[in-house]
């Protein structure tokens, strides 16, 4: 992996990975296996940290997801939307990706694995859950490992600046109308009042604290910005893992009693994430945008803001739902095959630039 990352030019978006982000999958097992034990072995533990809730958001989890989203949050530039207008053509197939395609294709592949081929393998009563936490996923493009992703592939600075700053402003807007069309479609009772107090409190909320630290920061210097930045990372995956722990002390007994669920769950999660990439590389590739574009570009779509689905899936389903149990298979799959793309990406250059004038 690491010779296919070593070429990243004077450009690009930042560090590479860091210890914590480079071995983010095993670290989710392991949280995994923690928060299965916990709730195998202290049920009781785990239900009274659910039960600490204030208008169904539990408190834990809340602090949790404002410590893991909002560092993420800071990196984003709304002064860089001018650079919109110098890649009209990387932007239009992000955009199109992202909120035409990606959440429909997520629910129509959902439906096909977990109503039809896999229905019987799984519990009846949760199948509702598992397709709501799917759309959640599919409904939320990343906002913040894409950052790593485009830096691994020599991605633009500039544009996965601009992107993500745009990207962020149409999911303040376009994510709860979409969930909750795509919920009624699948005939899962939508409620609105829920799904809009989740996206002010983990979308706009957040977004205005990281934009005002942000500015904050900056009046100090860049580098007062970016040394901060660099402290407060590890406390955003390690509150990603904090969750997580949660989570699965919840999942403990149904993860015991049904181990091929998380199997199933990650099929069409799988399946979804390839199929975005290679629309992404190709239409980009079919525009003749540059490489460095295309890179972001493509990302962007293939992963998902899997923080806001997971704070999304607790607020409306529970702790012990399909749903959050669907969103952390996102959170378990997507590190290793995004670094795979990265790599099919870097090797795949010289056949991208033989369609370019």
């Amino acid at each position: 992996m690491t010779n296919a990352c070593d070429n990243t030019p004077a450009g690009s978006t930042g560090a590479p990975l860091g210890f914590f982000e480079r071995y983010l999958s095993l670290w989710v097992f392991l949280c995994i296996a923690a928060g299965t034990a916990l709730g195998l072995v202290a049920p009781q533990a785990a239900q009274a940290v659910g039960a600490l809730e204030v208008a169904q958001v539990n408190i834990p989890v809340g602090v949790l997801i404002w410590v893991m989203i909002i560092p993420m949050l800071m990196k984003i530039d709304f002064a860089s939307l001018h650079e919109v207008r110098g890649q009209k053509a990387g932007i239009g197939v992000t955009l199109f990706v992202n909120w035409v395609v990606k959440p429909f294709s997520m629910a129509l592949i959902g439906w096909l694995f977990i109503k039809i081929l896999f229905a019987d393998w799984l519990p009846a009563d949760q199948l509702d859950s598992y397709m709501a936490g799917l759309i959640l996923l599919g409904a939320a493009p990343c906002t913040a490992m894409v950052f790593v992703w485009s830096n691994l592939c020599g991605g633009n600075a500039n544009f996965t600046l601009s992107q993500v700053a745009l990207n962020d402003l149409v999911m303040v807007f376009a994510f709860a109308p979409i969930v909750a069309l795509l919920l009624g479609v699948s005939s899962i009772p939508v409620p609105w009042d829920t799904l809009l107090l989740s996206v002010v409190m983990y979308i706009v909320i957040p977004l205005a604290i990281a934009q005002a630290v942000r500015a904050q920061l900056l009046k100090r210097g860049k580098h007062v910005f970016e040394a901060a930045l660099a402290r407060i990372a590890p406390f955003s995956i390690l509150a990603l893992l904090g969750t997580l722990v949660l989570l699965f002390s919840f999942q403990g007994q149904a993860i015991v009693a049904q181990p091929l669920v998380i199997g199933i769950l990650a099929l069409p999660i799988l399946l979804q994430t390839l199929f975005i990439a290679a629309l992404g590389y190709a239409l980009n590739r079919s525009l003749k945008v540059r490489h460095d574009v295309a890179g972001p570009s493509t990302m962007i779509g293939a992963s998902n803001f899997f923080e806001l689905a997971v704070a999304v899936a607790i607020v409306l389903y529970g702790f012990d739902s399909g749903a959050a149990l669907a969103t952390v298979v996102g959170v378990l799959i997507e590190v290793p095959v995004m670094l795979w793309l990265v790599r099919l990406v870097n090797k795949s250059r010289h056949w991208y630039e033989r369609a370019l004038p």
